[in-house]
C-alpha cells in the first residue's frame, strides 16, 4: 500500500514554486487524501524562509483552503522549524524539526544550499575534514527535538545531499556511521516520527531518498516510527518516487508507515 498522504510541502511564501491553492489542486488531481503544508520558519537574513509577515499570510491561507476543500481532501497546517529559528508554534497541527546550518567559529555554514559553497566552507572552517563537519552536524541533529519540540524529524542525513559518488565522504565509514547513529539513538528515545524524504530526487540532487539504508534499518530495528514525505517544492512532484520509496522501506525492515488521518497520526501497514 502506498500512503496517499504528504505532510512536507512548500509554497511560494518560502522557497516553493506554487501557491498553496495550486498545491491543493495538484494534490486532489493525483488522489492525495491528506496534504500538509510545512513552510520554512522565519530565519533572519534568509530569503528561502518565510518572514513573520509571510507566516501570518500562510496560516490564514492554509486555514482558508482547509475550509474550502474540506469535502475533497484533508488539509493540515504544519511548519518546518529550523533549529536556529525562534517562533510561536502554537497555531500548527504538527512541526517538522530540521537542521539546515552548522555553526562554526561564529559562522553559519549552510548544509544544503550549494555543493561548491559547502566544500569551500568546510575547507575554510574544518581544514577540509568533512568527517569533523559531520560530527558537528549530527551533534546539532541530536538536539533537534530539544530545540524545536518537533513531531517529525526532517531529512535526518541532509548533509548527504551533494554526496553523490562519494564526493565528500564515504557513508560506509565507521566514524561517519557512529556520528549518525549516536544522533539517531538520542532522537529515538523521544518517540519521534522519522521521514523518508524524496525531495532531493525530484530536484535532481540524489537518486535515493533520505535517510541512508543503514539509518533506516536502525530505525526499524529500534521500533521507530516512519513517514513518507516528498518535501515537495512544486505541485507536480507531490508523490515523486513514492512507490519506489515504499519498496525501499520494506527492504529496510519497515512494516508500517505513519499518515495523518482525521487529525491524528495513524500507522498503516505496507
Amino acid at each position: 500500500m502506498m500512503p496517499r498522504c504528504n505532510l512536507h510541502t512548500h509554497t511560494k511564501l518560502c522557497d516553493g514554486a506554487n501557491t498553496a491553492e495550486e498545491m491543493v489542486l495538484g494534490a486532489i488531481d493525483v488522489g492525495c487524501e491528506a496534504l500538509g503544508f510545512s513552510g520554512h520558519s522565519p530565519l533572519e537574513g534568509e530569503d528561502w524562509c518565510m518572514s513573520e509577515a509571510d507566516m501570518a499570510v500562510y496560516i490564514s491561507e492554509v486555514l482558508r483552503l482547509r475550509e474550502k476543500y474540506r469535502d475533497r481532501i484533508e488539509i493540515y497546517l504544519g511548519l518546518e522549524y529550523d533549529t536556529y529559528s525562534s517562533c510561536d508554534t502554537s497555531p500548527f497541527d504538527y512541526i517538522i524539526g530540521s537542521l539546515h546550518y552548522v555553526k562554526k567559529n561564529g559562522v553559519m555554514i549552510p548544509v544544503d544550499l550549494d555543493a561548491d559553497l559547502l566544500e569551500s566552507e568546510i575547507e575554510k572552517h574544518y581544514g577540509g575534514d568533512f568527517y569533523a563537519f559531520a560530527r558537528d552536524y549530527y551533534e546539532g541533529v541530536s538536539s533537534v527535538y530539544e530545540r524545536t519540540g518537533c513531531d517529525i524529524v526532517g531529512h535526518f542525513d541532509l548533509l548527504a545531499k551533494f554526496n553523490g559518488g562519494g564526493r565528500f565522504f564515504d557513508e560506509r565509514s565507521p566514524k561517519y556511521r557512529e556520528y549518525a547513529l549516536d544522533a539517531l539513538n538520542a532522537l529515538l528515545s523521544e518517540d519521534l516520527i522519522f521521514e523518508i524524504n524524496t525531495g532531493a530526487i525530484s530536484r535532481g540532487y540524489r537518486r535515493e531518498p533520505y535517510p541512508a539504508d543503514f539509518i533506516l534499518r536502525h530505525i526499524a530495528e529500534r521500533g521507530g516510527r516512519v513517514m513518507l514525505n516528498s518535501d515537495s517544492h512544486a505541485a507536480d512532484t507531490l508523490f515523486c518516487y513514492f512507490s519506489e520509496a515504499v519498496e525501499y522501506a520494506r527492504e529496510c525492515g519497515v512494516r508500517e508507515l505513519v499518515v495523518m488521518k482525521n487529525g491524528e497520526f495513524t500507522s498503516v501497514k505496507i
